[in-house]
């Protein structure tokens, strides 16, 4: 059986995108657990979408983040990696956009 690939970093991460994300997804984590005894206590329906839905958006704002980090260094020092590298992140970040941050 082939082994795992290592997992890719990040070129540079500015700290201040990562400590604003982790502070949103420790956020998030108890939103989701708050939805969790929602379930758990029957509650109303309309009333649990309405606070799954506030846990998306929030997700979708750390996604946006995340890109904002991934354009700014991941990609950009690719684009200076010669045609190959462009090629690879060309194609990752339509991936990412069509596949993911719909």
């Amino acid at each position: 059986m082939p082994s795992p690939k290592p997992a890719k970093k990040a070129h540079a991460v500015e700290a201040s995108i990562k400590t604003a994300n982790l502070k949103r997804l420790r956020r998030i984590e108890g939103q989701v657990r708050g939805i969790a005894r929602m379930v758990e206590e029957d509650r109303y329906c309309a009333d649990i979408i309405v606070q799954v839905a506030s846990v998306q958006e929030a997700l979708r704002g750390v996604a946006r983040e995340l890109m904002r980090n991934h354009l700014r260094h991941c990609a950009a020092h690719a684009f200076h990696n010669g045609e190959a590298a462009t090629e690879a992140m060309s194609g990752e970040l339509l991936d990412l956009i069509y596949k993911h941050l719909r």
